[in-house]
């Protein structure tokens, strides 16, 4: 008969849902480490990982107890999912800006500036748009379609190899090639692609 401390991880869920307390410390000893290492992976603070850790926990307990947890067998991805999802949050409340009063020394103004781009800054990027579009074009198709799904779609270049059903370094050496081929349209015709 299998020791409580080797029971899967379901087993120790549906034990703690019937009331065994000492199930969610075992489930906590057996993975702590693992979640709270994501978490200080993120946030390289070790008072912040120890708040998103406990909040991670006490989330999986409110969880648990409201009988809303799915189980699929997968009780690690769950709890990483949502110690990620805690540590999203953490970094969204804290890049709010702080409240500041005006002041002879402080104007709100001082913060604020405009970044819309005035007409000739936009026909400029026009331009160079347009130019990149004709020199996509000279490319050979399987390397615009890499360089298209890497730069403007912003696929991954696992993503991409699967997409196009090639291996990554295939698709890594397609990218390459775009671009080396690229370089030399650029410096034969000579042309400039800033604003």
């Amino acid at each position: 008969m299998a020791t409580v401390n080797q029971l899967p991880d379901a087993l120790l869920v549906k034990n703690y849902i019937a009331g065994d307390e000492q199930s969610l410390a075992i489930l906590i000893e057996r993975h702590q480490s693992k979640i709270y290492g994501f978490i200080y992976s993120k946030i390289a603070d070790r008072d912040v990982t120890d708040d998103v850790f406990q909040d991670t926990f006490i989330k999986v307990i409110k969880t648990l107890k409201s009988n809303s947890y799915n189980e699929e067998g997968k009780f690690l991805p769950w709890v990483m999912r949502i110690a990620h999802n805690l540590v999203v949050d953490h970094f969204r409340r804290n890049k709010k800006m702080p409240m500041q009063r005006e002041t002879e020394e402080y104007s709100i103004f001082s913060y604020i500036s405009d970044n819309s781009m005035n007409v000739e800054g936009r026909m400029i990027t026009d331009q160079v748009e347009s130019d990149l579009q004709r020199l996509l074009e000279e490319l050979p198709a399987d390397q615009k379609e890499v360089l298209v799904m890497r730069m403007y779609q912003d696929m991954s270049f696992k993503e991409i190899a699967e997409s196009t059903g090639v291996s990554i370094n295939t698709a890594l050496g397609r990218m390459r090639y775009a671009l080396m081929n690229l370089r030399k349209v650029i410096e034969k015709n000579q042309i400039i692609l800033t604003n």
